[in-house]
């Protein structure tokens, strides 16, 4: 998690503020950070090792490098395994035979292991899904890094957050074609950047009382994803005072691969200004695109 001061304030930070940094030591900082999301990020059963996703209906169908017919209904996903197939469950307990895995809560899921594969069964978008995750996948194995920006504190700002009196949901599209995902809106977050003031609607952290904001900026599609960034906000304090650390900005899955149901930023999300700072492109992205392209894949 980001380690932010939040402030009532709803100021940039200015020269005189940032010049009270330890320069060295705000970068080291962040720098042991972001080596730990890399680390976090290529773990041999994260989503880099994600070889496909298959889109489940009522039709018991069997995919490759995952045993059983898969299909699911009005009671969840359900696997039928051949006799000599199993499944692992993550209490260790075998699965043969026919298993239901029950209902599975939107943006849920459950893992299974199939020998070195972890297979994940999960709802998105209001569909259940399986993705298997393979430590061989030869992404995974590409996988260098990703490229950022240098940190610099000019690119922290103090703001507010602001609720809502009611709470109310929002449809966001999808990077999956025809997908659609709803979110509950606790408030937006207001926020003084190089003079302006701008607003980005919030959607409820990882951590309770956390805050996740989705955007693109100007740099969308030039050096950063085209299609979202996204940062995570320590709570408010008891004034509503929040820290904005676009140092901290990454990248959701899709920014690495084409198996992924990530949300797009919500309408108004597109800052007018360039936010250098946080996570680039992807070098493999950036690879596969320009293959793609030419024809050679």
């Amino acid at each position: 998690m980001t380690t932010l001061d939040a402030t009532a304030t709803a100021t940039a930070a200015t020269p005189a503020t940032t010049a009270k940094l330890d320069r060295a030591a705000f970068a080291r900082e962040w720098e042991d950070w972001h080596r730990d999301h890399e680390t976090r990020r290529a773990d041999p059963h994260g989503f880099l090792a994600v070889t496909a996703i298959h889109w489940l209906d009522e039709t018991p169908t069997r995919y490759d490098g995952v045993p059983g017919n898969w299909w699911t209904d009005a009671t969840g996903p359900v696997v039928e395994l051949d006799d000599g197939e199993s499944l692992v469950a993550a209490d260790g307990t075998g699965i043969t035979g026919r298993h239901a895995f029950g209902p599975i809560v939107e943006r849920g899921g459950v893992v299974v292991r199939a020998g070195d594969v972890a297979v994940e069964v999960a709802r998105r978008g209001g569909r259940d899904i399986v993705r298997p995750r393979d430590p061989s996948n030869p992404y995974l194995a590409r996988f260098t890094g990703t490229p950022t920006y240098l940190p610099n504190p000019r690119w922290i700002a103090r703001g507010r957050f602001v609720p809502v009196e009611t709470a109310r949901e929002v449809t966001v599209g999808s990077a999956a074609e025809g997908l659609q995902h709803v979110y509950e809106v606790p408030g937006e977050v207001e926020f003084e950047l190089r003079g302006e003031t701008f607003r980005l609607v919030a959607f409820n952290g990882h951590a309770p009382g956390t805050l996740t904001v989705l955007f693109t900026d100007a740099t969308s599609g030039l050096t950063t994803y085209a299609a979202n960034r996204s940062l995570e906000i320590d709570a408010p304090g008891a004034d509503g005072g929040v820290l904005l650390d676009f140092n901290r900005a990454v990248n959701l899955p899709c920014a690495y691969t084409d198996h992924a149901t990530c949300p797009l930023p919500p309408a108004g999300n597109r800052l007018p200004v360039g936010i250098e700072a946080g996570e680039k492109t992807p070098i493999e992205r950036n690879v596969a695109d320009i293959a793609d392209v030419a024809g050679i894949v």
